[in-house]
């Protein structure tokens, strides 16, 4: 497969999957700030764009309509959804030639909300669910009408990798808020009602932090985006190797994923926050490995929310 091509279902996985989970996580945020009058407005919102990657000035005026901009609305921030849908509509222009009618077409419909004032004219929860549910929809029609080929896996790659390190800011950000923030945090990610029946009906923090972490059948879970990002690029190997892993990504990602299941989730939860970072960086590792490996001569997209 040409290497454009790769790269652009590649970031076509990662750009539709980041605009949904940033819809998640501010829908979480905007929930907690406005039901609990004991959250601190200013704090929690610094403290979301500093998990989300935005540098702010220390002495800045900041507020749920400055985070709606910055990650919502504003074209122009590179963190918001209206940039992250209009870059997977520009990927998508990129590999027109191997994507369906309809998956173009679904792509192209989304985007077009951004430059004709409709999204941004939404109410926030409104806004929120319509990324869910155009996310939803783009992804239903890939699975639906991609062949399982090489590109396929490239996109599932993309998705799988951005799916794991968004997750880890989901629980980065009920870390450093209220307990409630655990619920909604579940609620966010679909994840409830299974959260619920995994655990009999018991709502722990704790609980909480190990389902959106480890649970091994539930697919938005670190764990389970690792494993899957592993599978892809075991079926993209061209050739097994015997010892050890040729492969940089597959090391760096089988590695995180090893530790998160075989440490002590106790140590874990003592420092979620630096832990979940830890795992972001490790994410922006896979990729630059992947963009060596298999998009040669491109430059891999950064994402601005691992710091150094």
């Amino acid at each position: 497969m040409l290497s454009r091509i790769a790269e652009s279902l590649f970031w076509i996985g990662r750009y539709v999957e980041r605009a949904e989970d940033t819809a998640r996580i501010l829908d979480v945020q905007m929930q907690l700030i406005l039901e609990d009058p004991g959250v601190d407005e200013e704090t929690t919102c610094r403290n979301l764009l500093s998990i989300m990657g935005v540098e702010l000035e220390e002495n800045a005026p900041i507020g749920t309509t400055e985070v709606m901009r910055l990650l919502a609305y504003d074209p122009t921030s590179s963190s918001s959804i209206a940039a992250t849908l209009a870059a997977a509509r520009e990927s998508a222009r990129r590999a027109r030639e191997t994507l369906s009618t309809s998956m173009w077409e679904s792509m192209n419909t989304t985007y077009r909300a951004i430059p004709s004032g409709h999204f941004r004219s939404m109410r926030p929860p409104v806004a929120f669910r319509w990324v869910r549910d155009r996310a939803a929809q783009i992804n239903g029609i890939a699975e639906a009408t991609m062949t399982r080929d090489e590109g396929y896996q490239f996109l599932v790659l993309g998705r799988s990798i951005e799916r794991a390190d968004m997750t880890s800011r989901l629980v980065a950000t009920a870390a450093i808020t209220s307990g409630s923030a655990w619920g909604t945090s579940l609620r966010a990610c679909g994840a409830y009602e299974a959260f619920l029946r995994t655990y009999r009906g018991l709502e722990t923090e704790r609980g909480a932090a190990e389902f959106l972490l480890l649970d091994r059948l539930f697919p938005r879970s670190v764990v389970f985006g690792l494993s899957e990002a592993e599978r892809c690029l075991e079926r993209l190997q061209s050739s097994g190797t015997r010892a050890g892993f040729q492969n940089e990504a597959q090391r760096l990602l089988g590695r995180t994923r090893a530790e998160l299941e075989y440490r002590s989730l106790s140590d874990f939860v003592a420092d979620l926050p630096s832990e979940m970072e830890r795992l972001q960086r490790t994410c922006a590792l896979a990729t630059d490995a992947i963009s060596r490996r298999y998009f040669a001569g491109s430059e891999a997209t950064e994402w601005h929310g691992v710091r150094a």
